[in-house]
């Protein structure tokens, strides 16, 4: 029978519980980037797995000097990188005046007043339509700066996060026998097994899903940079890689970094003739882009994501579709990591489950 101390006891009890995991979440918000260097070093870790095999078996080095050898490959990956495509992007974002609310501000009006002119050239009177919007007013300029700043900023200033990052996957790499020893002496001995084999998948499928994403998104740098190149878009490195990194946000990123390019490729062409350049220019651009999100959308993305989580490319979309209603864009972006990493765990603990049976039937 409950008495009054029992129910006083559970009370407390479940008050306790909550208030901890309260202060649990609230912890690890604030280390939020802590675990991103984690999480980021171990698919490091990962990767250089292969190669630190490679000098100790091919090239005979012991395993400290296989370990350096490794970083310094990631290093100098990183430098090139650096070098190849930062300063172009910084000279070309200078040159597109994109940091200075003032000036995109002033090239938009420039915009506008063209294509007021190009409508009433065609018997349509825009321009008194336009003035009673007062279009200018409502839009807010300060988010294209801020958002081209955002971009730059982290690409620029993420020095000390580069470091930590290669800091920590220098000890994965170094002691991996070592964390492997230590994670074992943590697990229960009744599901050992379960655990580091599923760890073992979710590491493979997330390092391929990462490798994978990397891949697609220079492909479609590359096609974007190809389209932009053709039609003789000026500043098309800096547009293509702004389009391109917006790709990381599923099916919405596509339609916005199409917007951009719009925009990016008219205000590039402001001392052109409107009807004759800036126009056709644009819907070249727009036709451009539209066929890269076909090639990628029907062959790049499905092949490359399919392939790296063992997917079908219907699950995927339809994953990433009920992440979106459920938790927006970030839900979007972490719905394929986050639903690899169930799947494994499902199958690990529920074989017996058959719809499981069914989503893991190729992990």
């Amino acid at each position: 029978m409950l008495t009054s101390k029992i129910i006083a006891t559970g009370i407390l009890k479940a008050v306790t519980v909550i208030v901890l995991t309260a202060l649990s979440l609230y912890f690890l918000y604030q280390i939020q980037s802590v675990l991103i260097y984690l999480v980021v070093a171990l698919i490091l870790t990962l990767i250089g797995n292969p190669i630190l095999d490679f000098f100790k078996r091919r090239l005979k080095f012991n395993h400290v000097f296989a370990t350096i050898a490794t970083l310094f490959i990631f290093i100098l990956i990183v430098a090139g990188f650096i070098m190849l495509f930062i300063p172009l992007i910084l000279t070309q974002g200078q040159n597109l005046s994109l940091l200075n609310t003032a000036e995109i501000e002033k090239s938009i009006l420039q915009l506008i007043n063209k294509i007021s002119i190009f409508l009433e050239s065609h018997q349509i009177d825009s321009a008194k339509m336009l003035k009673e919007a007062n279009v200018t007013s409502k839009i807010n300029f300060n988010f294209i700066p801020n958002f081209l700043n955002t971009i730059l900023g982290t690409i620029s200033s993420f020095g000390i996060g580069l470091a930590s990052v290669l800091f920590i996957t220098f000890f994965f790499l170094k002691d991996r026998v070592l964390f492997i020893v230590g994670a074992k002496k943590l697990i229960p001995d009744s599901h050992e097994d379960q655990i580091l084999h599923s760890l073992e998948k979710i590491n493979i499928l997330l390092s391929r899903y990462f490798i994978g994403l990397l891949l697609q998104l220079f492909i479609v740098f590359i096609l974007y940079l190809i389209v932009l190149l053709i039609f003789g878009a000026p500043n098309a490195i800096v547009i293509a890689f702004l389009c391109a990194v917006l790709n990381i946000i599923p099916y919405i990123g596509p339609l916005i970094a199409s917007i951009l390019a719009a925009i990016l490729t008219m205000l590039s062409n402001l001392g052109s003739d409107f009807q004759t350049e800036i126009l056709p220019t644009t819907i070249y651009v727009l036709i451009g882009f539209w066929i890269v999100q076909i090639i990628d959308n029907n062959l790049s993305q499905p092949i490359i994501f399919s392939k790296s989580v063992s997917s079908h490319p219907l699950e995927i979309f339809l994953v990433i579709l009920i992440a979106g209603f459920l938790f927006g864009i970030l839900g979007m972006i972490i719905a394929v990591p986050l639903y690899t990493i169930l799947k494994v765990i499902g199958k690990e603990f529920f074989p017996e489950n058959k719809v499981i049976q069914l989503l893991t039937k190729n992990i």
